[in-house]
């Protein structure tokens, strides 16, 4: 089994910055891809960002140029740093990661609000 842990979110002004954190622990023998999703109120949950094994990344439209995914293996770590953050921006994040051969593993969420 496999735990994800997700960190960083919190309230920041239009036009801040915030890193989110997702760390991976358990019984882990590989982690394939990484994801970051997001769901605001009364909205579909969205893939955001994603990153493979070989570190191509992909992002969603309207976060590219702002967004930036990136992993640790050592640390079975995904980050997302979000820059020039806006209103649109707030929603709870979620970690998603495909390991051990298949088997999809979530984290629990953490909220991000951009807020004056």
């Amino acid at each position: 089994q496999v735990q994800l842990v997700e960190s960083g979110g919190g309230l920041v002004q239009p036009g801040g910055s915030l890193r989110l954190s997702c760390a991976a622990s358990g019984i882990i023998l590989s982690i394939n891809n990484w994801g970051w999703y997001r769901q605001a109120p009364g909205k579909q949950r969205e893939l955001v960002a994603i990153i493979d094994n070989g570190g191509i990344t992909n992002y969603v439209h309207s976060v590219k140029g702002r967004f930036t995914i990136s992993r640790d293996n050592a640390k079975n770590t995904v980050y997302l740093q979000m820059n020039d953050l806006n209103p649109e921006d707030t929603a709870t994040y979620y970690c998603k990661c495909v390991a051990n051969w298949g088997h999809v593993y979530w984290g629990q969420g953490t909220q991000v609000t951009v807020s004056s």
